[in-house]
């Protein structure tokens, strides 16, 4: 079964779209305008698959980690390998997270932190609904393991026989899926741009500011 975008788009209406690169700020941003203006918010990779829905067959990237024989295997994968299944299971995410945003957004605004494409949110968001954040590849790379909900996998990394090569082709496989292309995707896309410049300059309360304005929060 085949369902029109603008039908999608209708019922989409309530919510805001927030993509782009690692280190952006997205998270950040998406959080402090849920709490300001109110709004549902769905974190970066939020669980919007079902239960019991998952099978080898017909979702292969999303259902990798139900068969992997340990984390070393995960984090040990060459960058090629690592990119095609990102990217996989941002192809395979996309009709669980537009029927999720469609369910929880009838009645109240909602915030999203996304891995929707751009070519799928131009056909079911307007231009107000979305915004791009953008970090250069090297601050993407370099303050990936910054944050606190990459523990896990820096943890994994140091466990491994050779941190300091596991390491190293972890950043790669950062660093590609940052590629240069990516960045111009998004770049290009035709929607409203923030590019995060410096991790020395506070710009969170001015960011927050900017977009909400962008989204139609404020006047």
């Amino acid at each position: 079964m085949l369902i029109n975008n603008a039908v999608i788009k209708h019922y989409l209406k309530n919510v805001m779209f927030i993509n782009g690169t690692a280190y952006a700020g997205k998270s950040t941003t998406a959080k402090m305008l849920s709490d300001k203006y109110e709004l549902i918010h769905c974190e970066e990779n939020y669980n919007c698959v079902p239960d019991g829905i998952l099978t080898p067959e017909k979702y292969p990237n999303l259902y990798y980690t139900h068969n992997i024989k340990d984390w070393q295997e995960f984090i040990n994968r060459t960058p090629e390998v690592y990119a095609k299944w990102i990217f996989g299971n941002i192809q395979e995410l996309i009709e669980f997270e537009i029927t999720y945003l469609i369910s929880i957004s009838k009645s109240q605004k909602v915030i999203v932190d996304t891995n929707i494409p751009v070519d799928i949110l131009r056909e079911i968001a307007d231009y107000n609904q979305v915004a791009i954040m953008l970090s250069p590849q090297s601050m993407s790379v370099e303050h990936f393991f910054d944050r606190d909900d990459k523990n896990f996998f820096k943890e994994k990394i140091m466990q491994s026989e050779n941190p300091e090569k596991t390491m190293a082709n972890f950043r790669n496989c950062i660093a590609k899926i940052h590629s240069k292309d990516v960045y111009n995707e998004f770049a290009n896309s035709g929607f409203f741009t923030i590019i995060r410049e410096s991790i020395t300059t506070d710009t969170k309360d001015e960011t927050v500011l900017i977009l909400a304005k962008h989204f139609g929060l404020t006047n």
